[in-house]
């Protein structure tokens, strides 16, 4: 098999009728990232099964979901890089190979260390299948096919991340919690299935040969440290444990901020240079990476933020169990998965900034909506409704803003841009847990003790009251308000959640319409070029299959 110069595209042939191959392709392309995905919220609502079914701690627990997150935002940019170099298709092959043994032993694992060491190598596998997917749609498909595959990526992940917990309170429910991540197994069959028959293999010909272990190993520590001090602030303390000893969080992100700054100078310095580097800083000049990127995370950080403390509310407050609030959430992805498409037509009348604005103004309308129905007698009708409304918007808005930030970018670089922008996405999302999750407990703690010190109870009752509200981020509340002696302090507690929930969702608002703004900075109009806006494609090597059996 040899490879074979993809043909150039015309202006024609950019409208020409999307075929049945490259739909197919698109379907591939969005079952890796689904799964990666889904993997990041499909578990949080089976925790307490698997807690008490391995025996895990709350350390085991937390860090169930941590090394996951963790992994996955430390090793993008050097999976972008390793796929522009050595092929985007093997990368997101081998990195979906990693992610189904690491979900076959997860489901199969009889220890807390079995299972956490399984998600080290899921996460691992995820970074390899996010930027190679995002790669591939940006280096394969031009003009309106383009707009639909951005669409219809765009659209998975913010489905996805609703879909997730719908498919963990069922299996965790009606059959086992282990198939939360056997699932992955036939869908990942399904995928590794599409990569062999209908993915065409690209990569940067002109990448210069070589590896950058400098820079490798600064972004992966100083990325992870960040992360972890993201992850782990609740859990340890921003200053302080509760033992009176350091907290390990502050070091972390101080280190972890320090590795990432050494980063920026050491690749700044060998690109002068001429030396091999993990990203090149000269993209930084495209506008539409520089401010699009800012956009990103500031959306990323109100987005899973959102998600995240939703529902600590409906199952803490609103009495609804884990299925049901999977059932609620899910409307976020109906309203993603219809909008989708619309948006590639709306995207040609209006254009790519228009719709990432609209997307945007309906999530701010929507989120404003949630902060302001919140009560202990909302109804399910009103949330959902709400709920569509902003998975419509996020269906709108993450679509088309990749596609707006990699429009400028040169196709051989695609790799190292799309592995930059979803580490950016992926530290907004732990921004966004650590922000709106600590803003939400706190504020659940403080309400909480306010509210009981106005009461008859002993202090030290109260103190054990406030505690575990608190640790367990709510969850605590449903059996306080059911056991008698406790139902006055039960019912307190939810008050405050209700309140606490009103003002963090008021705060989520408030950050998406940062992100809002932030879109103002982007370009009108943007072209594919060279680093130094030649305007013309670069075309990556690609491997055409027909033509090398022709």
């Amino acid at each position: 098999m040899n490879d074979t110069p993809a043909p150039d595209d015309s202006a024609a042939a950019t409208d020409d009728p999307i075929t049945r191959r490259q739909w197919l392709a698109m379907l591939t392309v969005s079952v890796g990232v689904a799964l990666v995905v889904m993997d990041m919220t499909i578990v949080n609502v089976a925790v307490p099964v698997i807690i008490e079914d391995l025996g895990l701690t709350a350390a085991g627990a937390q860090w169930m979901n941590a090394i996951y997150l963790l992994m996955l935002a430390s090793v993008l940019l050097a999976a972008g890089r390793f796929g522009d170099q050595y092929g985007r298709r093997r990368v997101y092959a081998i990195g979906l190979v990693l992610f189904m043994a690491a979900s076959l032993v997860a489901g199969a694992a009889q220890s807390q260390e079995m299972l956490i060491a399984a998600r080290f190598v899921q996460g691992l596998g995820a970074a390899m299948i996010v930027p190679s997917t995002l790669s591939t749609l940006n280096a394969t498909f031009h003009g309106r096919a383009r707009g639909i595959a951005f669409a219809i990526w765009g659209s998975t992940v913010g489905g996805m991340v609703a879909v997730g917990p719908l498919i963990g309170g069922w299996l965790a429910t009606d059959s086992s919690w282990r198939w939360a991540f056997w699932i992955n197994l036939p869908f990942g069959l399904l995928a590794l299935l599409g990569i062999v028959k209908v993915l065409d293999e690209t990569k940067d010909p002109d990448l210069q040969p070589g590896t950058d272990l400098v820079g490798l190993a600064l972004s992966t520590l100083g990325l992870g440290g960040v992360v972890f001090g993201l992850i782990e602030g609740q859990y340890y303390g921003w200053w302080r444990q509760e033992s009176g000893a350091l907290s390990p969080v502050p070091f972390a992100i101080g280190i972890g901020t320090v590795l990432v700054v050494a980063f920026v100078v050491v690749e700044a310095r060998r690109g002068r240079a001429g030396r091999v580097t993990l990203i090149d800083l000269t993209l930084m000049r495209f506008r539409s990476l520089r401010y699009g990127s800012i956009a990103a995370l500031i959306v990323a950080l109100g987005e899973i933020g959102l998600i995240f403390t939703l529902p600590l509310l409906l199952q803490g407050a609103l009495g609804y169990t884990p299925l049901g609030t999977g059932f609620l959430v899910l409307w976020l992805a109906v309203g993603t998965f219809l909008v989708s498409g619309a948006t590639p037509q709306l995207t040609a009348r209006i254009g790519h900034r228009a719709v990432v604005r609209i997307g945007l103004l309906l999530e701010v309308v929507a989120v404003a909506g949630i902060a302001a129905v919140i009560s202990l007698t909302v109804s399910g009708t009103a949330i959902a409704a709400l709920l569509f409304v902003y998975g419509a918007g996020v269906g709108m808005a993450t679509a088309q803003l990749t596609s707006v930030i990699l429009a400028e970018i040169p196709l051989g670089a695609s790799g190292q841009a799309s592995g930059f922008l979803t580490t950016v996405r992926q530290l907004g999302s732990a921004l966004g847990v650590a922000v709106l999750g600590g803003l939400l407990i706190s504020t659940l703690a403080s309400r909480t003790a306010d509210e009981l010190a106005t009461t008859t109870m002993p202090a030290y009752e109260q103190e054990q009251v406030v505690a575990a509200v608190r640790d367990s981020a709510g969850a605590a509340i449903p059996e306080l308000a059911e056991e008698p002696a406790t139902a006055a302090a039960g019912a307190a507690a939810q008050e405050s959640m209700v309140t606490a929930s009103k003002i963090t969702t008021a705060v989520a608002a408030v950050i998406l319409v940062g992100g809002l703004a932030a879109t103002l900075a982007l370009p009108r109009d943007t072209t594919r070029g060279g680093p130094t806006g030649a305007g013309s494609p670069q075309r990556p090597r690609v491997r055409r299959r027909d033509a090398a059996r022709s």
